[in-house]
């Protein structure tokens, strides 16, 4: 019997690509390559914080991801470059008729970069399948900051995610040695929505990882100090814990604000200790 989730090869979907690449000229780091076909289009690069680091912001511009559309990216920060990467809005999955969306991102860190991946949240619309694989591959003294913003459902208008099918693989890789490997599984069900090895009830789920320098115990209990300090406010949930060369932490709640200010709060606290510089939150995000 056919696998409902094989992709039809009748259905023709997008197939979006977007290659960047990044170089440090004089003291500055410039976007020196930038090929996209629609629906990625990247804007041109801002610089808020000065020429040292390069903010960019990625488009989407058909507004959304379907069943059938595969959309790849593949970004290269060159030696002591540094750049912040975000896109200018959530992303929304919607809906699938029995085809998989896809996305598959690549970024390579040579020695002495600094690269911020920090996408907006993504919309799991009740019904999507979809499949995300983050691939990084690390120089022995590059550094890498990510989080994921995941809201299953569109939360606001009552729906759940009790259908549908998601996958999200990250790897991250440092001279062919894996430093971490994370691998999440939700099928849309009232059982995954309901169970506490699941959603419990919230619908959202977030990650944020530091790798590139081990972290001290101390800056773990500070990064769940932060949190502490605003969770007799809050329903959701969250734990830090220190990876072999950085450091993680989990949410799972219901408020994109709650997440976002307290990844935020735990960026400021990397940025200040391992870069020398507070953080700066791109001028496209909401306040």
């Amino acid at each position: 019997m056919k696998n409902s989730l094989t992709e039809n090869p009748e259905v023709k979907g997008w197939h979006g690509s977007l290659d960047l690449a990044y170089a440090q000229l004089g003291t500055a780091t410039q976007m020196v390559s930038a090929k996209a076909t629609a629906p990625l289009k990247i804007q041109r690069p801002f610089y808020p914080e000065g020429e040292g680091v390069c903010h960019s912001v990625i488009l989407h511009t058909a507004g959304g991801i379907v069943g059938g559309d595969s959309l790849g990216q593949s970004i290269h920060l060159q030696e002591n470059a540094q750049a912040l990467i975000t896109t200018a809005a959530a992303a929304k999955i919607y809906r699938s008729m029995g085809e998989i969306a896809r996305q598959t991102i690549n970024i390579k860190i040579d020695s002495g970069a600094y690269c911020e991946w920090l996408p907006q949240e993504s919309i799991i619309f009740n019904g999507a399948i979809y499949r995300q694989n983050l691939c990084i591959d690390l120089a022995n003294d590059a550094r890498l900051l990510l989080w994921e913003i995941n809201r299953f459902g569109r939360s606001a208008r009552g729906e759940r995610f009790v259908q549908g099918e998601w996958r999200s693989q990250t790897e991250i890789w440092q001279e062919g040695r894996p430093l971490w490997i994370d691998r999440q599984h939700l099928q849309g069900s009232e059982s995954t929505v309901a169970s506490d090895h699941a959603l419990a009830g919230f619908p959202i789920v977030a990650t944020l990882a530091w790798i590139g320098d081990p972290v001290t115990p101390e800056l773990v209990q500070e990064a769940r100090s932060l949190w502490e300090a605003r969770s007799s406010s809050s329903e959701g949930e969250a734990g830090v814990t220190r990876l072999t060369h950085g450091l993680l932490c989990r949410y799972r709640g219901s408020s994109t604000p709650e997440v976002r200010n307290w990844f935020s709060e735990v960026w400021q606290l990397l940025r200040l200790r391992f870069i020398g510089r507070p953080s700066c939150p791109p001028r496209v995000w909401p306040i």
